[in-house]
């Protein structure tokens, strides 16, 4: 069967953020007017980015009059009921959400589950509110040192995600990482079911010299059922996956191999 496949390999290429214009359901979401390359492109209109738009890209948004050179382009719009980061990766392997995943984007979370965090990890948390991750380093980084690591910091954002900052040099990753291996555990009960809980460690003596390190690590719920990597590497074909994105999807048979 496989010697009469026609590509023997596929590699699928997400671009973080990229977007190309706002999607139809833009308005449910506050996100009207969204347009990451149509903005980068007004400000720097010599910009360009060669290899993308010989692939299409140069067609598929009106600031740009390049014809297309190689291989096929097309639009595409979520189905699913929600709009974050598993759900769209999900909705490309196979899965549409019917409901949208846990957010507490607008309040922060329950006092009820910052006790009992604080109470299992033996730390206290400090910010619990939606923010940058760089702009919350800033604010509040300089008062874990002065706790040498008994506070940590906690915040979430747009999408369904409990995110926890850890001093490399002062909380320490192994510290961390169990702090965020605890979060998981509580936020698996429905009332504060996050898609994803990540540890964010950084570095650095002050906020102007705080930044955040490659040794991040995301604890994400599993996938409602197979994707199609599963279909896949079921049927004897190797599956891949390079950094975050083994989490993202965080297959029922823990199959990708992870290339860092």
């Amino acid at each position: 069967m496989k010697d009469n496949l026609k590509f023997k390999k596929i590699k699928l290429i997400v671009i973080d953020s990229f977007g190309i214009g706002q999607a139809k359901d833009a308005a449910l979401y506050n996100d009207e007017g969204a347009d990451t390359f149509g903005h980068i492109f007004e400000q720097f209109p010599n910009f360009k980015l060669p290899t993308l738009y010989d692939l299409g890209l140069g067609e598929l948004h009106p600031s740009v009059n390049y014809k297309q050179k190689m291989g096929y382009s097309l639009k595409l719009n979520e189905s699913s009921y929600s709009k974050d980061t598993l759900t769209g990766h999900w909705e490309m392997m196979g899965i549409k959400t019917m409901v949208s995943l846990k957010t507490f984007t607008d309040t922060g979370f329950p006092v009820d589950l910052i006790r009992e965090l604080e109470s299992l990890t033996n730390h206290v948390f400090i910010g619990n509110k939606n923010a940058s991750g760089t702009s919350i380093i800033q604010e509040l980084g300089e008062e874990e040192i002065r706790s040498k690591g008994k506070k940590l910091i906690i915040y979430t954002s747009e999408d369904s995600v409990m995110q926890i900052c850890g001093h490399e040099l002062v909380t320490g990753l192994d510290e961390l990482y169990r702090c965020c291996k605890i979060a998981r555990q509580l936020t698996m009960r429905e009332e504060y079911k996050v898609g994803r809980v990540i540890a964010r460690p950084y570095i650095g003596n002050d906020k102007n010299t705080f930044e955040r390190t490659a040794n991040r690590r995301d604890f994400t719920i599993k996938p409602p059922q197979e994707t199609v990597l599963d279909v896949l590497k079921l049927n004897g074909y190797d599956v891949c996956s390079i950094k975050f994105l083994q989490s993202h999807y965080n297959c029922f048979l823990s199959i990708l191999n992870i290339l860092d």
